[in-house]
C-alpha cells in the first residue's frame, strides 16, 4: 500500500527536487545532469514523491514495460499532487521525446514535458511552473535528427554540488545511426554526435581531482566514437588511452560497442592498456544470420565470433551481451540457432528479452509478429541456458584471486556481530562480496572468492 499522502508545507527556500529514472546507463548519467542543473539552481535533493517540491521522471522507450511503470508512477502522482498542489511533477527522457501528446492527455497535472536534449532548461521551466507561467503545459522538444549538446554541465564541486563519487558515467557520444528495425533510440535520441575530445578529458581529469577512480564510457555505440568531430576524427581507442593518462583514474570501462564498428586498436588496448578493465559487453541481439538481417545489424555470426574469439585471448576477459528472442519472423530453427550460438561462446553473462515492439520502427510493422506465449517460452529456455553457463563459469573461478574496487557496504548485511560485509567489482565486472573494515572502502584491494553463486562471489580479504 502507499503511505497516506499529507499536504506539505510551503517551502521558504528553492525547495526539494526527485527524480525516478528508468532505463540504461545513458538515462541514469541524464538524471545526474538534472540534478546538477537543480542543484545549482538552489534546490537540494528529496527523500521521495511524497516529500519533495519536484518530482521528475526520467523515462525510457527501448520496451514497453518501463513506459508502463511510467503511466503508473504518474497516476499514484495525480493522487499526491491532488493533496500537494504546489508539487511540479516534470516527465523527460525518452518516452518524453517520443510520447509527449499522450504524456499531457493521459496525465494533465504534468506541468512539463522534457526532451532529450532539453534537461538544461528543466530550472527554468520549473521556476515558470511556481509563478505560474505555465498553465498551459510546456514542451521542450528537440529537433528529432539532434544536435550537438553543447550545454552539458561539467561536474561541478562547488556550493551547491553533489559528493564526488568513486565511480562515474561520462556520456561521449548521443544518439545513434544505425537503426536497427527494433530500436527506437535514433528518434528519442537524434543522430550519432560526439563530444569534443577536450570537453570529455576536462570532465574526466575534475572527477579524478575529486576522487573518482573509475570511470565508464557511454554511448549508444560507444566504440564508433569521434567519427565526426569536428576537430579531426579521434578513434575510440586514442581516446582511451588519452584518458589513462589522467592522474587518479585506475579503471576505465565503456558501454555498448557495436560489433560491426569493433576494431583491432581496441582489442589491443584491452590487452595492453592496465587501465582498461578486462570487460566487455558486446550485443549479439541474434544468433541467426537471417534474423540479423532483419534486425539490420548489419554483421554476420561468423564476424561476431570473431571479434569474440579476439576478445577471448585477452587473459581474464568477461565478455557479456544482448540477446532478443521473438523478434518477428523468428522460427523455432532460428531461435534454436541462437540457442546453440550461445552454448558454444559460453558468455559470462547476458541481459536476454523478449521482442517488444515499439511504434514507429520496421520491425512493430510487421504482420508475423510472434504469440506472446511463444516468445515467453523462448525467452525462458534461453535463460535457463545462460544461467546455467554462468554458474559453471562462476564455479571455475572459485578460490581464485580478484583484484576488487571497494565500493561500500553490501545491501544485505549478515545478522551478529563481526566485520561489515563490503562489495565490490572485480576488473571483470563480477559482483564480490567480502567482510573487512569500512576504511577500506575506496581502496584497491585483492580478495580470494571462496563462494561462487549466480549473482556473483563471496570471498576474504588477501592481506
Amino acid at each position: 500500500m502507499q503511505p497516506a499522502i499529507q499536504p506539505q508545507p510551503a517551502r521558504t527556500k528553492a525547495g526539494t527536487y526527485k527524480v525516478v529514472t528508468w532505463g540504461c546507463q545513458m538515462n541514469v548519467e541524464d538524471s545526474e545532469q538534472i540534478g546538477r542543473f537543480l542543484s545549482d539552481a538552489g534546490f537540494r535533493e528529496g527523500g521521495s514523491i511524497y516529500d519533495s517540491d519536484v518530482v521528475l521522471l526520467n523515462t525510457c522507450s527501448v520496451r514497453k514495460k518501463p513506459e508502463d511503470k511510467a503511466f503508473s508512477l504518474l497516476g499514484v502522482l495525480a493522487e499526491v499532487k491532488a493533496a500537494n498542489p504546489k508539487l511540479i511533477v516534470g516527465v523527460c527522457g525518452c518516452m518524453a521525446q517520443l510520447r509527449a501528446e499522450e504524456i499531457r492527455r493521459r496525465a494533465p497535472h504534468v506541468d512539463f514535458v522534457v526532451g532529450t536534449a532539453n534537461i538544461a532548461q528543466i530550472p527554468a521551466l520549473v521556476r515558470e511552473t511556481k509563478q505560474r507561467r505555465a498553465f498551459q503545459k510546456r514542451l521542450a522538444l528537440p529537433e528529432r535528427k539532434g544536435a550537438v549538446v553543447t550545454d552539458l554541465p561539467t561536474r561541478r564541486f562547488g556550493r551547491f554540488a553533489a559528493p564526488a563519487k568513486l565511480k562515474a558515467f561520462v556520456p561521449i557520444q548521443y544518439g545513434c545511426d544505425k537503426f536497427c528495425a527494433f530500436c527506437i533510440v535514433p528518434t528519442t535520441r537524434g543522430r550519432e554526435r560526439s563530444r569534443t575530445t577536450d570537453d570529455i578529458l576536462r570532465e574526466i581529469s575534475c572527477l579524478a581531482e575529486n576522487g573518482t577512480k573509475e570511470v565508464t564510457l557511454l554511448g549508444q555505440t560507444v566504440n564508433s566514437y569521434g567519427k565526426n568531430l569536428l576537430e579531426g576524427k579521434v578513434p575510440f581507442a586514442r581516446l582511451v588511452r588519452l584518458i589513462a593518462e589522467i592522474p587518479g583514474i585506475e579503471r576505465i570501462r565503456y558501454t555498448s560497442p557495436y560489433p560491426r564498428d569493433f576494431g583491432g586498436e581496441l582489442i589491443r588496448a584491452h590487452a595492453d592498456c592496465p587501465k582498461l578493465m578486462e570487460h566487455c559487453h558486446l550485443p549479439l541481439q541474434s544468433g541467426d544470420d537471417e534474423v540479423l538481417r532483419q534486425m539490420k545489424r548489419v554483421y554476420t555470426v561468423d564476424s561476431f565470433k570473431e571479434i569474440y574469439a579476439q576478445l577471448r585471448r585477452i587473459p581474464g576477459m568477461a565478455v557479456t551481451t544482448d540477446i532478443i528472442v521473438g523478434f518477428p519472423g523468428e522460427t523455432e530453427e532460428q531461435f534454436e540457432n541462437t540457442l546453440r550460438l550461445v552454448q558454444q561462446l559460453r558468455f559470462d553473462g547476458a541481459f536476454m528479452f523478449a521482442y517488444s515492439p515499439r511504434p514507429g520502427t520496421p520491425a512493430a510493422e510487421r504482420t508475423d509478429q510472434i504469440p506472446a506465449d511463444v516468445k515467453r517460452d523462448r525467452l525462458n529456455r534461453l535463460i535457463e541456458v545462460q544461467n546455467a553457463i554462468t554458474c559453471q563459469i562462476h564455479a571455475e573461478l572459485s578460490g581464485s584471486v580478484m583484484e576488487l574496487l571497494i565500493e561500500g557496504p553490501a545491501e544485505k548485511q549478515p545478522l551478529g556481530g563481526g566485520l561489515p560485509l563490503l562489495k565490490g567489482l572485480s576488473r571483470s565486472l563480477k559482483t564480490v562480496h567480502f567482510r573487512a573494515p569500512l576504511d577500506r572502502v575506496g581502496r584497491i584491494a585483492n580478495v580470494r572468492v571462496t563462494e561462487p553463486h549466480l549473482w556473483g562471489f563471496y570471498g576474504e580479504l588477501c592481506e
